[in-house]
């Protein structure tokens, strides 16, 4: 009885499942408490010991159901967390969006949502493997809304890329980090649809599974959603239902392999023992058919070296019978060898000539390819030269007919995913691509010029600035049709507003600092206030000052008869008699006068 209830209990698995439809600041959402219904009855149906499924919860409940959930898992083998809803994602930190949330600005994130990783300290103590699910990559409405309070923090669509710390963990979310996935027409989305039958299959590994996942959900919208799994597991399969044992006498696979060497046994041939090694390449019958193998190559040797024998007799009877003709064999033999040589020799300088001639060939089409190079940069250098006085000229024609303008920048309108299916972009020329490139980057407030026909140094650093905010990798030294692909799948802004001095951002626009009366906007693009000025003595009076004091140093004093005073430190004393009073210059600075009893 022991024993038995050991292994039941190290064989715990638990799951909490949760799906948030009814949000009380956002539009309702159709598919996620269906969802969440349909995986809580795959959970049950797989032999879960404990499946919690809960809808439309608020924040505290939430916090309340994951508390709870971390408790059941500390006896667990396998626990498994299950979110359908919205989500969204914050400086690269992912969150979950309970019912009540209003989110009104980005700091409210903080407070009003759940973020993943209380659910990944839920899911900790289980001891063979950590699961979590998240079909919340959907397109987020309060994303749209919600105010931002400081412009470099950004707001990402869909949610970031997770790198889970703990081993035998792994969190698949719905659509790629960095996308959104569709609730699809039918009652449930297809990443539910396509869990459901995939992850309950006896024996499967989850990461098969959730590849098989993946294959579906691709084909099912067009390839334009694609699950993606983060994190890893060891090198045993891990299925989530375990493969029943078989019951009942088991064939000996030995009886199989037995018939089959009877049968080549039978054939004798070299064929047939390959074909038994190519099914059977190790063990005792494959042994022996090596051997036998090894039986056929010693015979087809022998033979050969028979063969040999018998055709070197005939060689040497007919030499014999043509002896007479010997001499004319050997001056045959003789021309034969010349003309042999002179072939080879003429082969040689043949190659020779060719490898001078690609050589020269190659040579040509660098310095062609350089001409055209440098003429092709001359004639951007100048297109872009043209069309930047064209652009100055227009700003200031537009400066003058619109004298305070509040805006930096037009404001792109929003599109949304898969409003209708692009057309192929494999058709386009290179310019028609390196234009819609630069066109979908401008769209997606990456690129502030205008789209042209020419990969310019600006089209690359926007293409740069496009792969940082939405985490792909594409080669921004061209335009290729998998970057428009991507940038068509945006709705919306990717890169985030950067406004010029004296401009703040407020949503996707620059709006003036406008500062009230005695402030003037700073340094830091802040309003300060304006410094009082303080009278500043001019240069000529500062010079008239210095001629008067020098003249009245420099001159003479006037003899003094006795009866004079003179005062310093020490106190005051009469002149002496035959001295009078004058001026000494300052022993630490001879600029300074000091007065002085002068004597002759």
């Amino acid at each position: 009885m022991g024993l038995t209830c050991g292994s039941a209990h190290a064989d715990r698995r638990v799951a909490l499942v949760i799906g948030n439809s009814a949000y009380k600041s956002a539009p309702k959402l159709g598919n996620p408490v269906n969802d969440a219904t349909l995986v809580g009855g795959m959970f049950k149906k797989a032999g879960f010991d404990s499946v919690d499924v809960r809808l439309d919860l608020s924040a505290s409940e939430m916090r309340r159901m994951l508390r709870e959930f971390a408790g059941r898992t500390r006896d667990a083998e396998m626990a498994v967390i299950y979110y359908a809803g919205h989500g969204i994602e914050l400086d690269g930190n992912n969150y979950l969006i309970p019912t009540d949330a209003t989110l009104e600005t980005d700091g409210d994130v903080l407070d009003e949502t759940i973020p993943v990783e209380r659910a990944l300290f839920a899911v900790e103590p289980a001891k063979q493997l950590r699961l979590i699910i998240l079909d919340a990559c959907r397109d987020n409405p309060f994303a749209k809304t919600m105010k931002r309070t400081l412009a470099s923090r950004a707001i990402g669509r869909g949610l970031a890329k997770v790198e889970p710390t703990s081993p035998n963990t792994m969190i698949a979310f719905a659509a790629k980090a960095g996308s959104t996935a569709s609730d699809g027409d039918a009652r449930n989305s297809p990443f539910a649809t396509a869990l459901v039958e995939h992850l309950p299959k006896p024996g499967l590994d989850l990461r098969k599974a959730f590849g098989f996942v993946r294959d579906d959900v691709l084909k099912s919208t067009g390839y334009k959603q694609e699950p993606y799994v983060y994190g890893s597991l060891g090198g045993d399969d891990v299925p989530l239902v375990a493969k029943q044992a078989a019951t009942g006498p088991q064939a000996n696979p030995q009886d199989a392999i037995r018939r089959d060497y009877e049968l080549a046994l039978q054939l004798a041939t070299r064929d047939g023992w390959e074909a038994f090694l190519a099914a059977y390449p190790d063990g005792f019958y494959a042994n022996l058919a090596k051997g036998q193998l090894n039986k056929i190559a010693a015979e087809e040797t022998r033979a050969a070296a028979e063969q040999k024998a018998k055709a070197a007799e005939q060689e040497k009877a007919r030499l014999i019978a043509e002896r007479a003709r010997k001499a004319e064999q050997e001056k045959a033999a003789a021309a034969a060898k010349a003309a042999e040589e002179a072939r080879i020799a003429a082969e040689k300088q043949k190659q020779i000539e060719q490898a001078r001639a690609e050589a020269a060939e190659q040579q040509r089409e660098i310095a062609e390819a350089a001409a055209a190079k440098a003429l092709a940069e001359k004639q951007a250098a100048e297109k872009a030269k043209a069309e930047l006085a064209a652009k100055q000229a227009a700003e200031k024609a537009e400066q003058a007919a619109k004298p305070a303008a509040d805006r930096q920048m037009p404001e792109v309108d929003n599109q949304k995913v898969a409003a209708l299916s692009p057309a192929p972009t494999s058709t386009l020329s290179a310019a028609d691509l390196t234009k819609s490139v630069q066109s979908e980057l401008r769209r997606v407030g990456c690129l502030t010029s205008a789209a042209e026909g020419d990969w310019t140094s600006a089209a690359q650093r926007s293409l740069t600035l496009f792969n940082k905010y939405a985490g792909t990798q594409f080669d921004v030294k061209l335009a290729s049709v998998d970057a428009l692909d991507a940038l068509k799948a945006k709705p919306g802004r990717v890169c985030p507003l950067v406004c010029n001095f004296g401009f703040k951002a407020d949503g996707d626009q620059c709006v003036k600092i406008t500062c009230r009366a005695g402030y003037r906007v700073g340094d830091d693009n802040e309003c300060e206030k304006v410094p009082e000025k303080k009278p500043v003595a001019t240069r000529e009076d500062s010079r008239k000052r210095d001629t008067d004091r020098k003249q009245t140093e420099a001159a003479p004093s006037t003899p003094q008869a006795s009866g004079q005073m003179i005062c310093n430190n020490a106190g005051c004393r009469p002149i002496a008699k035959g001295c009078r009073l004058g001026t000494a210059s300052h022993p630490s600075n001879p600029a300074y006068k000091l007065p002085a009893e002068i004597c002759n």
